[in-house]
């Protein structure tokens, strides 16, 4: 998987946590940990990538894991190797067989505002755990 020409590229031994916004096309494949927006341009996800954020893109292309809520004003996709936790609202969805989504769906009409999806209710001692767990060596 090749990095989109005159995008920014994080690559996959880079963890990074807080907020991050731009305003250019962005390759992540490390890890990321807070808020993510780039409202006005496409963000790609690797295969080996671990995104623990709330994502407000307008173009979302996903090969890794993402653990948060989405908010695409465009287009999202789910390669056959993405593992999404999360709720998505988004313009356009497409999911390749074997991807993986599990969260609420929201197509918003071109032009209708987009909201961002409400937070996940906390996890209890009961529920579910969650879909990526930290490794200490």
């Amino acid at each position: 998987m090749q990095p989109v020409e005159e995008s920014t590229v994080i690559g996959k031994s880079v963890t990074i946590r807080g907020e991050l916004a731009a305003s250019e096309d962005l390759f992540l494949d490390g890890e990321f940990h807070g808020t993510l927006s780039l409202p006005t341009n496409r963000l790609t996800v690797g295969p080996n990538a671990l995104i623990l954020a709330d994502l407000k893109v307008r173009d979302l292309v996903v090969f890794g894991k993402i653990e948060g809520n989405i908010t695409a004003s465009g287009r999202v996709e789910l390669r056959q190797t993405a593992i999404v936790q999360g709720d998505i609202a988004s313009g356009r969805l497409s999911i390749e067989e074997a991807a993986s989504l599990k969260g609420r769906v929201e197509i918003v009409r071109e032009g209708a505002p987009t909201q961002t999806p409400a937070p996940a209710a906390p996890e209890t001692a009961e529920s579910e755990p969650s879909l990526f767990s930290e490794q200490k060596i």
